[in-house]
């Protein structure tokens, strides 16, 4: 009996028969929902004439389609049927009508199936291999591909279609991140996912709910599922997606459909659709959560329901703090998961939530304190959320080679990672890939003799990244800290405007075009002050007030502000300007001091701010809490530079090559 990796390179091999019509990025146009036909060709194959028979009695009658389909889908016994009297050994009959019969076959299905072929845009498909002549040599051998329960097991199907579908989405790199997870990334997010949950898992009878909003083609999901085959064989995981992308959305509901995942709460465990649009689980919980959301990616269409969203926020509700910036909408997918969350309650078992999520670096320290970034990772840690985030080596992904992180939120963490968050720096763990795939230039190893793998010496490198997790220790890779360590004030600075007065014929010209009923003021101004300059405004003001008081002369306010605006020079040589009991604070010399938590803001000020501008204030109404994670600072390793005898050796070096260089092409 053929393995699943034999009748995966089997189908690969027929895709071969598409190039020409079709260029290779192309192929998993035809041959994913191909496979997806066969197999249910196959599946159904024991029970089709009942069926057929079924609805040839049936049809026209009183049942509505939807109950037509639930009553076909009983009798084939499965979760969908085919009422064709078709199937593939039957549709190589007619060689020359191919494409009208197996359209048809296609339309015999139940609901559901043909909503799959009809995201999959399959007819299409299957007109443009008819004008290539190639239609019928592509079904003749899929006739030969004997997918049956009895062959291959819905276990062995799932493997053959995710080897596939990576096979296919490598081809197509230059767009395969948008829905696909390079498959270590994909183990290594699992296990950290589940890393403390053996206790949990191994209760009688336990059963899980997973979400993926951002599923593409279902490989997290897929993953999950594997993990817990594996691991932990008696308990359920019941897994759910959605996806905006329609053949990755086709590709996902195809592989739960062929292994028949079971699901609870009703309708089907993929979704199509906007997440933040149209959620499809709107109202549920869920026990896990994983995605991998597009980086960078703006969210304007979506911007006035997340706002709506976020203005109509109650309790503590996580899209209550704030919004990221509609240019990256990454931290939403966050958000949108927390609100799903499970709440801690055993007695009612619930044990809540815990969720994996793949960023890049921007999450991690864009907006300051009081924007939506920082607002939205202080809601997170200030309620022990965040448990720890594990930088990615870069080069990793298909279609970016930028840095990226995993996040792990939970609000159930271990007791001794209360209060704490662990970071761990993966970014040097990793191997190079034997042939570049678009920007995937390295893998994280996974261990030696997996299957396809093509380097029997890999080591497993996932494997010492999830011990280091799990050990919790600090190290040279692994570093704890308390949550109030990522949180910061930021106080607002203040100086002392100081402003020097003068006045001359152009600034009195120039006050006077705007102001010209108080002539005889300014003139009488201009007589007492004379034209030297004054660097105490202060004393000038008074003197000023003094005189129109005397000549019973009273200024409006946009008056007085017009005069010191025209007159007056910044000059710190000046004496500070007094407002109230205080001074006058300038706008321009204004700055600001982002003070950890832990630190008492008055020491911080004497000692880091007041020997610098003594004059100097803090303006404490005005002071935000932020919250960042500087990944690079805390593992930042200083290199000593280079002596400059080591240095000028070396540029003496390159300037006698070059001269060599030179004299080679001069001679």
């Amino acid at each position: 009996m053929p393995s699943h990796s034999d009748l995966a390179n089997l189908i690969w091999q027929i895709a071969d028969l598409l190039r020409g019509p079709y260029r290779p990025p192309q192929y998993e146009r035809v041959m994913l929902p191909l496979v997806v036909l066969r197999r249910f060709d196959c599946v159904l194959a024991d029970t089709k004439q009942k069926v057929v028979s079924e609805f040839e009695r049936r049809k026209g009658g009183k049942l509505t389609d939807d109950a037509l389909d639930r009553t076909l889908n009983k009798v084939s016994g499965h979760r969908f049927h085919n009422h064709s009297a078709l199937d593939f050994q039957r549709l190589k009959g007619d060689p020359d009508n191919l494409n009208k019969h197996l359209i048809s076959y296609m339309k015999g299905f139940s609901a559901n199936v043909r909503r799959i072929f009809d995201f999959f845009e399959f007819e299409t498909e299957i007109e443009r291999m008819h004008e290539a002549n190639i239609l019928y040599l592509v079904i003749k051998e899929f006739c030969d591909v004997d997918l049956h329960p009895r062959k291959v097991t819905n276990a062995d199907m799932g493997l053959i279609f995710e080897n596939l579908i990576r096979r296919f989405n490598e081809l197509a790199n230059e767009t395969a991140g948008d829905h696909f997870t390079p498959r270590e990334v994909i183990t290594l997010m699992i296990d950290l996912l589940f890393i403390d949950a053996d206790d949990l898992l191994s209760k009688p009878g336990v059963a899980m709910r997973m979400l993926d909003p951002a599923c593409g083609t279902g490989g997290m999901l897929a993953g999950a599922q594997k993990y817990m085959r594996e691991h932990h064989s008696d308990a359920k995981l019941y897994v759910y997606g959605q996806d905006y992308n329609k053949r990755a959305f086709a590709t996902a509901a195809s592989d739960m459909l062929m292994k028949e995942v079971d699901h609870n709460g009703g309708g089907e465990n993929i979704q199509f659709g906007d997440s933040f649009l149209d959620d499809k689980f709107e109202g549920q919980f869920f026990d896990y959560f994983i995605a991998n959301p597009p980086f960078g990616v703006d969210w304007k269409k979506q911007q006035k329901e997340i706002v709506r969203r976020h203005e109509k926020a109650q309790g503590d509700s996580p899209w209550k703090p704030g919004l990221p910036r509609v240019n990256d909408g990454s931290l939403l997918f966050l958000q949108h998961m927390l609100s799903k969350f499970e709440d801690v309650d055993v007695k009612a078992q619930k044990f809540g939530s815990r969720a994996a999520i793949v960023f890049s670096g921007s999450p991690l320290f864009t907006g300051g304190a009081g924007g939506g970034e920082s607002e939205i990772r202080r809601w997170i840690i200030e309620r022990d959320m965040l448990e720890a985030i594990v930088a990615l080596p870069e080069q990793m992904f298909y279609n970016t080679g930028i840095g990226t992180y995993i996040w792990i939120v939970t609000n159930r963490k271990a007791k001794r990672r209360r209060g704490k968050i662990q970071l761990v720096d993966a970014r040097d763990t990793w191997i190079p890939m034997r042939r570049s795939q678009g920007d995937k230039r390295r893998k994280i190893g996974e261990g030696p003799a997996l299957e396809g793998d093509d380097r029997a010496d890999e080591p497993d490198q996932i494997a010492d990244i999830v011990r280091l997790y799990g050990q919790f220790q600090a190290n040279e890779k692994s570093k704890l800290f308390d949550n109030e360590d990522f949180g910061y004030t930021r106080v607002t600075v203040e100086r002392p405007l100081k402003l020097r007065y003068q006045m001359s014929l152009e600034d009195k010209a120039r006050f006077l075009d705007a102001a010209p009923h108080l002539l005889d003021d300014i003139q009488a101004i201009d007589k007492a002050l004379g034209r030297e300059p004054q660097l105490d405004w202060n004393a000038v003001w008074s003197s000023i007030e003094k005189l129109l008081k005397k000549r019973s002369s009273r200024w409006k306010a946009p008056e007085e502000k017009l005069f010191r605006t025209v007159f007056t020079e910044k000059d710190q040589k000046g004496a500070a300007v007094k407002k109230g009991s205080g001074f006058e604070a300038d706008a321009d010399l204004r700055d600001f001091e982002n003070v950890p938590l832990k630190e008492d803001i008055d020491a911080y000020f004497k000692r880091e701010v007041q020997p610098h501008v003594p004059d100097a204030w803090m303006d404490r109404t005005k002071d935000k809490v932020g919250y960042e994670i500087n990944f690079n600072r805390h593992f930042y390793k200083f290199t000593l530079p280079r002596n400059l005898p080591e240095i000028d050796a070396d540029l003496k070096k390159a300037e006698e090559e070059i001269l060599r260089l030179l004299r080679e092409v001069t001679e």
